[in-house]
């Protein structure tokens, strides 16, 4: 039963991790709505992260944690740069300069492009002749088309919302003239910045995976890559703009959604993520990145009264049959790998030579006795 329950922890960690992430960026809509800056909000986001995440990391580890070297520092340091500073940087660069569609579909990707850049790094490996090599890539196609879906399949919408119609006109109009306005050079910058942001996102599994062997304490990890990021962030935002002003914090939604953000979305969520990095390898972790935009969707449309299309819908259910396919195959292939190193230990265990029972004979003289 216990065996049972750890072979499911990492699906229900990274489920939680998901559906936090989902609020995260709710919650980034809405401040982002009343202008705040996208680098002052992650410079808040990771200082939060590592005032909560630094006394837990020192009581709950200082007794197991390894010695600190300068090399894992500057790999801590090269993951705050991909995990959290720079690419939030050029995603929401991304999002600014193409649209919220566009780049949701460039983050679906990473579950893909991580398993292709852990194929180099020898961190995975696909088998064509084996079910489980087959339905990684099969996985991985099926995943493709569903954003590709996702991302040139709008239909019509599911919902009516009539008491929102006339907000949601003055939405439509002002989206459009934002992007009459725009010009093929922002769009080609807006999309140089999301591949960029999302290599960098797919390479933090690849690079966390190499800190968990050496740094193997998820806390501690955490809280010095939070730190450097909010160093990183704070020097870019100061380089970008001189402007003091935009530091100030106005109203109790900025300050709810900075704070939840920075203890769940950058401090606990990452600490998770590092987990199951350790446990199960990137490509696993990476795979339920889809989700996130799904599980928006389903709080959006309720309370926020964003409007759903058949071809998100479709393209959803895409995206999860491609994911459901990829983490089978990675299951099948954990599993025939135990089995493997199960039968090699019996096999070696049969090959030792069976220590020699001496016997041991016991002579018993009877004597007679002559009366």
């Amino acid at each position: 039963m216990k065996s049972a329950c750890d072979e499911w922890k990492p699906f229900v960690v990274m489920i939680a991790i998901d559906f936090s992430f989902a609020l995260v960026n709710i919650l980034l809509k809405k401040v982002l709505e009343e202008g705040v800056n996208h680098l002052v909000f992650i410079t808040y986001r990771l200082t939060i992260a590592t005032i909560f995440i630094a006394p837990i990391a020192y009581f709950r580890e200082r007794n197991d944690r390894p010695r600190l070297t300068f090399r894992t520092l500057c790999y801590l340091f090269c993951s705050a740069i991909v995990g959290a500073s720079v690419t939030q940087y050029f995603v929401l660069l991304g999002i600014q300069y193409t649209s919220a569609t566009f780049s949701c579909a460039f983050i679906n990707m990473v579950p893909v492009l991580t398993f292709m850049m852990a194929l180099p790094f020898g961190l995975e490996t696909v088998k064509i002749k084996c079910n489980s090599g087959r339905a990684k890539i099969l996985g991985s196609l099926v995943c493709i088309g569903g954003v590709l879906m996702l991302t040139l399949y709008k239909g019509k919408p599911l919902f009516n919302f009539s008491h929102y119609e006339s907000a949601a006109s003055m939405v439509k109009s002002s989206a459009a003239n934002a992007y009459s306005t725009k010009t093929t050079e922002r769009w080609t910058i807006g999309v140089i910045a999301m591949v960029i942001g999302t290599m960098f996102w797919s390479s933090w599994y690849i690079l966390q995976s190499k800190i968990s062997k050496s740094y193997p304490c998820q806390y501690s990890s955490t809280a010095i890559m939070s730190f450097f990021g909010a160093l990183q962030s704070a020097v870019i935002c100061l380089c970008t703009d001189h402007n003091l002003s935009i530091w100030v914090l106005k109203g109790k939604i900025q300050i709810i959604a900075f704070l939840y953000s920075g203890i769940i979305g950058s401090g606990l969520c990452f600490v998770g993520m590092s987990w199951c990095v350790k446990k199960r390898g990137p490509v696993f972790t990476a795979a339920f990145s889809p989700l996130v935009q799904i599980i928006a969707a389903m709080i959006d449309i309720p309370f926020l009264h964003e409007q759903l299309h058949l071809g998100s819908v479709m393209g959803s259910i895409v995206v999860i049959i491609g994911l459901y396919i990829l983490l089978w195959g990675k299951t099948v292939e954990i599993k025939n790998r135990v089995t493997k190193l199960v039968q090699e230990a019996e096999e070696t265990k049969e090959q030792e030579p069976q220590p020699q029972i001496q016997q041991l004979t016991v002579y018993v003289h009877t004597e007679s006795c002559n009366s």
